[in-house]
C-alpha cells in the first residue's frame, strides 16, 4: 500500500493490477487532491482490501474508491462488493475499457456504483477531474463525520462490556460504541479478523486491536500512564478521589515529588455523579466528571504523576521508607504515605442481583448507561445524594424513575436541595420502607420483586435498569495488619487513636499521631476512607490538602 501516515486526512484510494496505469492515476490524483486528501494505491483487490481495513481500525476515512474492471483474482466488481462492507460510504468508481462499459453498466445495480470511467481519461482536466469533483462534493455533504479515536464492539447485555464502557467514561477516553449484531460492529469485527465468541473488542486510535483486554492492557493502550517513572517517592498517594486528587494537587504544588496511584479510574464515586451542586464556588453546579478532569489536570500541571489501573495489595514499613506493593509484584517506596482509597457501593445480596451485575444491574454508572434508558422505566436503590443525583439526570429521558428507600424518607441522608428537586420532578417517584427481594432475567434484568419492610408485603415490576447507590464500604481490606481500622474497615487516625490520651501500643514516637496520622508514623489517611469522615467532596479535598501540611510536618522532624 503506498500513501503517507497522514492518518487525519481522508483518503483517495486506487486499485489497479497494471503498475504503470496505477501510478498513473495515483499521479493525476495527487495533482489536483493530494492537498487535501491521502492518495493510497494498490496493485490488487486483495490487497487493497487489506488496506481498507487497516484505514478502517485507525478509524481514516475512505471519500473515493476508484477500481479497474479487469483484474485478476478479483475483479472490480467483486472488489467493491467486498470493498462496500468496510466504507459503505465511499463513493465508487470502476475504471473500464470501452468494450467492458456493459459489464459497467450492471455494475451499477449490483453495487450501486456512483460512476464508470473509460480508460485511458486524458485529458483528466476534462474527463476525470470534474468527475470526481463532483463524487467529493456530495461525499462532503453526507454524514461521513469522523467517529471518536477508541472504539468498542461488543454486546448490549454484557458485564464485560459495560466494564470497559464504564474504564474508558471514567478516564475521559473518548469512545464510540458499536453493537456487535448491527452492521458497522460486524464490519469492526470483520476488519480486525475477530467474531463474537471474544467480546468486548477494542480498537484503539492507532488501530491497535485488543480483544477483552483487561484494565492495565486496556489503560496502557489509550495512553494511560500505568508505570512509575521512579523508584522512590516523597510521597505515594494511594486513591484518585477528591481526597487524593487534592492530596496530589497541593504535595506536588508545595515541592514533593508525588505520585497516585488509582486501581481504575480517577474521581472516586465523586467522579460518577451528573451534578454536584453543593460544592464551593460552582453555584450552578459541576458534574463528577468536570470537577475530576479538572483536578487531574491540575496535579499533573504541578508534576505529580498520576497511575491508572494499578491495583495496590501492601504496605511495608522498611525503615524510613514506606514501600507500596501492586499486585503484579511490583513495588514503590516513598517517605510517605496518604491512603484516600474512598469507599465503594456495597453489593445487593437479593437473589439474582450478582448474576444480573453489568447486565440491567449497576453499581453507579448512571452516566454511562443513561443513553440506553431513554424511554423506559428506571429504579434506583438508595437514599443518600448520589442516588439523587442520579435520578434528577436519569429523568431527564426515562420514562419514570423510581428511588427505593429502606427508611422512612430521603430527609435522613439527602442533602434538601436534592429532595426538593425530586419532589418537583413529575416523573420521579419515592418508595419508602422498600427494599429489592429478587432479580430476575434470562441474560439481562427484566423484573424486580420489590417487599415492604413495614407489612411484608411483595411485588413484582416489569424492570429492564437498576442502579445501586447504597452504603459505603471501605477498600480497606489490604492494610489489615498494617494500620489500625474499627469494626467496619475505617481507617482510625489522629485522637481516634488516642481515646484514653495515650498512643498506640506499637506506637515508637515519642509524639502523639498527628490529626490525620494512621497508627503507623509517615501514614497518613484522607476522605471517606476516614472513621467518621463527613462522606463529602468538600470536606475529602480539604482532608487532603491538610494531610499535605502534616506530611511536610512529618518530613522535617524525621
Amino acid at each position: 500500500m503506498a500513501g503517507g501516515p497522514q492518518s487525519s486526512v481522508s483518503v483517495i484510494l486506487t486499485v489497479d493490477d497494471d503498475p504503470g496505469v496505477s501510478r498513473a492515476v495515483a499521479r493525476d490524483l495527487r495533482r489536483r487532491y493530494g492537498g487535501s486528501y491521502r492518495i493510497v494505491r494498490a496493485e490488487s483487490g486483495e490487497s487493497a482490501l487489506e488496506a481498507l481495513r487497516e484505514l478502517k481500525l485507525r478509524g481514516d476515512l475512505v471519500a473515493v474508491i476508484l477500481a479497474d474492471y479487469r483484474m485478476p483474482q478479483m475483479n472490480g466488481i467483486e472488489f467493491l462488493e467486498q470493498a462496500l462492507d468496510v466504507y459503505p460510504g465511499a463513493r465508487r468508481v470502476l475504471l473500464t475499457a470501452y468494450a467492458d462499459t456493459d459489464a459497467a453498466i450492471d455494475a451499477i445495480n449490483v453495487v450501486d456504483v456512483d460512476h464508470y470511467l473509460l480508460k485511458p481519461w486524458d485529458p483528466p482536466e476534462e474527463k476525470l477531474y470534474p468527475v470526481l469533483d463532483d463524487l467529493l462534493e456530495a461525499w462532503r455533504s453526507s454524514d461521513h463525520r469522523p467517529v471518536p479515536a477508541t472504539k468498542v464492539v461488543g454486546h448490549r447485555w454484557s458485564a464485560r462490556s459495560s466494564e470497559v464502557r464504564e474504564f474508558l467514561a471514567r478516564n475521559q477516553v473518548p469512545y464510540r460504541w458499536y453493537s456487535a449484531d448491527e452492521p458497522e460492529g460486524q464490519r469492526l469485527l470483520a476488519a480486525a479478523g475477530q467474531d463474537e465468541r471474544r467480546l468486548p473488542l477494542v480498537i484503539t486510535a492507532d488501530g491497535t486491536p485488543l480483544v477483552a483486554p483487561e484494565p492495565p492492557e486496556l489503560a496502557a493502550k489509550v495512553g494511560l500512564a500505568t508505570t512509575p517513572t521512579a523508584e522512590f517517592y516523597d510521597l505515594v498517594v494511594i486513591g484518585g478521589g477528591p481526597a487524593g486528587l487534592g492530596a496530589a494537587v497541593y504535595g506536588a504544588s508545595e515541592g514533593l515529588r508525588t505520585v497516585l496511584v488509582e486501581r481504575s479510574a480517577t474521581g472516586g464515586q465523586a467522579g460518577q455523579s451528573s451534578r454536584i451542586e453543593n460544592y464551593l464556588g460552582f453555584p450552578d453546579g459541576v458534574s463528577g466528571a468536570q470537577l475530576t478532569e479538572r483536578a487531574r489536570r491540575q496535579a499533573a500541571k504541578f508534576g505529580a504523576e498520576i497511575l491508572t489501573a494499578r491495583e495496590v495489595t501492601g504496605l511495608e514499613i522498611n525503615g524510613s521508607a514506606r514501600v507500596v506493593r501492586f499486585s503484579d509484584g511490583s513495588a514503590v517506596a516513598a517517605h510517605s504515605v496518604i491512603l484516600a482509597t474512598g469507599v465503594s457501593y456495597r453489593q445487593l445480596t437479593a437473589p439474582g442481583c450478582d448474576d444480573l451485575t453489568g447486565c440491567g444491574v449497576y453499581y453507579g454508572s448512571a452516566l454511562t448507561e443513561a443513553p440506553a434508558c431513554t424511554g423506559h422505566d428506571v429504579y434506583i436503590v438508595g437514599g443518600a445524594n448520589s442516588a439523587g443525583q442520579a435520578a434528577m439526570y436519569l429523568a431527564r429521558g426515562a420514562k419514570s424513575v423510581t428511588l427505593l428507600v429502606r427508611g422512612e424518607s430521603l430527609a435522613a441522608s439527602m442533602s434538601y436541595y436534592l429532595i426538593q428537586q425530586i419532589e418537583e420532578s413529575s416523573n420521579i417517584f419515592v418508595r419508602a420502607r422498600t427494599v429489592v427481594e429478587s432479580a430476575h432475567g434470562d441474560g439481562h434484568l427484566e423484573h424486580l420483586t420489590l417487599r415492604d419492610v413495614t407489612t411484608g408485603e411483595t411485588e413484582r415490576v416489569d424492570a429492564q435498569w437498576m442502579f445501586v447507590f447504597i452504603g459505603a464500604a471501605p477498600l480497606t481490606d489490604w492494610l489489615d495488619g498494617t494500620v489500625l481500622r474499627d469494626g467496619r474497615g475505617f481507617i482510625l487516625a489522629g485522637p481516634d487513636l488516642t481515646p484514653e490520651g495515650r498512643p498506640p501500643g506499637d506506637w515508637e514516637l515519642d509524639r502523639p499521631p498527628y490529626h490525620l496520622e494512621t497508627s503507623v508514623p509517615g501514614v497518613f489517611v484522607a476522605g471517606d476512607a476516614r472513621a467518621e469522615s463527613a462522606k463529602r467532596v468538600a470536606s475529602a479535598v480539604g482532608e487532603g490538602a491538610m494531610a499535605v501540611m502534616l506530611v511536610h510536618r512529618y518530613l522535617e522532624q524525621s
